[in-house]
């Protein structure tokens, strides 16, 4: 396996203190994104939806659980005992305290899919997951929000008993979400996928999700395939 050239600690300095000016440059840019980001306008959203959830039927204003802000990931519905493996690849990725830390910033995290409550609640506890997690099975709020049989992320925001659209990401807006993910991008071989743009030699296989994430094996991210 091809390996990074070996330099002197002065010559990787110089390109590490180049490479950073180039980081401080993208970071700069995403601070600007979210600026522009913070500054969207927004659309009212119905709020009759009926999820189908552990602690019975919620509206979606309820899924705010009194808080003023709500994130949802909308986890694609593949049919009985079938599961997105992009969508697995994510709720892995989101960390257990995360719903406490977020609530801390007045915002409720919460997945969505219009498979039925059973088959999710069956789903969790094989992946031990503890993230919240409701069934908008019967209901139109997939199509709604555009995500369709897709997988998708919204952010609500509440103004009293209106429910209000800000902002929506999917594909690779997706995948910068992921922590491992993140890691991996900062280590020498990457996600070791084929779209990445890598040394000759490096290790690259392709784009393939591994249907079951229980399984063992390298799993690949995926999410990567939508330049």
């Amino acid at each position: 396996m091809e390996k990074p050239k070996i330099v002197t600690v002065e010559e990787w300095q110089q390109a590490r203190d180049k490479l950073l000016m180039a980081e401080k440059e993208a970071t700069r840019a995403l601070d600007s994104l979210a600026a522009r980001r913070r500054r969207l306008p927004m659309v009212k959203f119905d709020t009759g939806y009926g999820f189908d959830t552990p602690g019975g039927t919620k509206s979606l204003l309820d899924l705010f659980e009194g808080r003023g802000q709500l994130v949802v990931y909308q986890f694609m519905d593949n049919g009985p005992d079938h599961y997105c493996p992009g969508c697995t690849w994510f709720s892995n990725n989101v960390p257990s305290t995360a719903p406490t830390l977020l609530a801390e910033h007045g915002i409720t995290y919460v997945h969505v899919s219009n498979m039925p409550l059973a088959q999710i609640e069956k789903y969790k506890a094989e992946m031990g997951w503890t993230l919240p997690f409701v069934s908008s099975h019967g209901t139109t709020f997939s199509r709604d929000t555009g995500a369709g049989d897709g997988f998708l992320l919204s952010v609500f925001l509440r103004d009293g008993e209106n429910v209000y659209r800000t902002y929506t990401t999917t594909s690779r807006g997706i995948d910068k979400l992921a922590f491992v993910t993140s890691i991996l991008d900062l280590t020498p071989y990457g996600r070791q996928e084929e779209w990445e743009d890598s040394p000759a030699g490096w290790p690259q296989n392709p784009t393939s999700i591994i249907p079951n994430t229980m399984e063992l094996g390298r799993q690949s991210t995926g999410f990567g395939r939508f330049r």
